[in-house]
C-alpha cells in the first residue's frame, strides 16, 4: 500500500506518508532530521514495508509540511508526532527518528509511553550544552545573511563522510534538494527547540525499550555522549557504527539496518 495525505493540526498541516503492508500489521514511525525531509528514509522504508505499515512524515517547516510561526519547542514536535499516529488510528507504534527525529521520540516516550513499543534513537543528543547551543546561534546567522544555500557545504561535512559523498552523487543531490526546500522559518523554529534541549536529566524514567545508535565519525551527536545517555536510559541498547557520520542511515545503511532489525526483531 502507498498513500500521501495531509494532516491537520492546530490550523496547519502536516505531510504524511504511508507504505507497506495494511491494517493489522505492526506499524514503525520514521522522523527526520532537522534540514532534511521524510525522503531521507526511503531505503528504510522499503526495507520495513516488507513487513511493517511504515508512516512517514515531514516534520514541521519541513519538505511539504507547513511552517507556523516559531519558535518551537519540543512539546510542539512530540504533539505533531502524536498527531499523525491518531489520524492513521494507530493505537501503538514502534519509532525511528534521527537527530531532530531522535529527540523528539525521546520526548515522545517520556510523554506518551503507553502509545510507543520500542524506540530507536539515532545521531541525537539529550543536552544543550554551550558550544551546542553556539553553533546553532552561529548557522541562524548565516541563513540570515545568505539563505539556507549558505550553511549547505558544512552542513553536508557534517552528513556524511568524505567517502559516502563521493560514492553517492545521486543521494547527496537528493538530501541538497530537500536541505534548501526547508522553510527557513522552520528551520530557525526547529533550531529554537534544539537549544532548549533538556531530556538527559530524565532519561531515567524512560520507560520505553530504547536502542541508541551513533555514527564514529559524528561531531554533532558524539559516541561518547549517546552511550552516556544510553547509560542514563534503564534497560537501554546502544551501539556505535563505523565509519559513519550524522546522516547514519545514508551514510553506512547495511550495519544501521542490521542494528535497527536486531532490536526490532524483524
Amino acid at each position: 500500500m502507498t498513500g500521501r495525505v495531509r494532516v491537520t493540526r492546530d490550523g496547519f498541516t502536516l505531510n504524511a506518508v504511508e507504505t507497506g503492508q495494511g491494517a493489522g500489521a505492526p506499524v514503525i514511525l520514521l522522523s527526520n532530521s532537522l534540514g532534511a525531509g521524510l525522503g531521507m528514509w526511503a531505503h528504510q522504508r522499503d526495507q520495513l514495508g516488507k513487513t511493517h505499515r511504515v508512516i512517514g512524515y515531514d516534520t514541521r517547516g519541513h519538505g511539504q509540511s507547513d511552517a507556523p510561526p516559531g519558535p518551537y519547542s519540543f512539546d510542539d514536535l512530540v504533539a505533531d508526532a502524536l498527531a499523525v499516529l491518531d489520524h492513521f488510528e494507530v493505537d501503538k507504534a514502534d519509532y525511528v527518528g534521527l537527530s531532530l527525529g531522535g529527540m523528539t521520540g525521546l520526548g515522545f516516550g517520556l510523554a506518551a509511553p503507553e502509545r510507543l513499543n520500542k524506540m530507536v534513537c539515532c545521531a541525537a543528543r539529550a543536552d544543550n550544552p554551550a558550544p551546542f547551543v553556539k553553533s546553532w546561534d552561529d548557522r541562524l546567522a548565516a541563513i540570515h545573511t545568505g539563505g539556507l544555500s549558505a550553511i549547505w557545504p558544512g552542513t553536508l561535512e557534517r552528513w556524511l563522510t568524505p567517502d559516502c559523498i563521493a560514492a553517492n552523487p545521486d543521494a547527496v543531490t537528493e538530501l541538497q534538494t530537500d536541505f534548501l526546500r526547508t522553510s527557513p522559518a522552520g528551520y530557525a523554529g526547529c533550531a529554537a527547540a534544539l537549544k532548549q534541549l533538556d531530556y538527559l536529566r530524565q532519561l531515567g524514567g524512560l520507560t520505553v525499550p530504547t536502542l541508541y545508535i551513533s555514527g564514529s565519525e559524528d561531531m554533532g551527536a558524539p559516541a561518547a555522549a549517546m552511550e552516556a545517555m544510553a547509560q542514563a536510559t534503564p534497560g537501554a541498547k546502544y551501539t556505535n557504527i563505523p565509519n559513519a557520520a550524522h546522516i547514519i542511515n545514508i551514510n553506512a545503511p547495511a550495519a544501521f539496518d542490521f542494528a535497527l532489525h536486531e532490536f526490532l526483531e524483524i
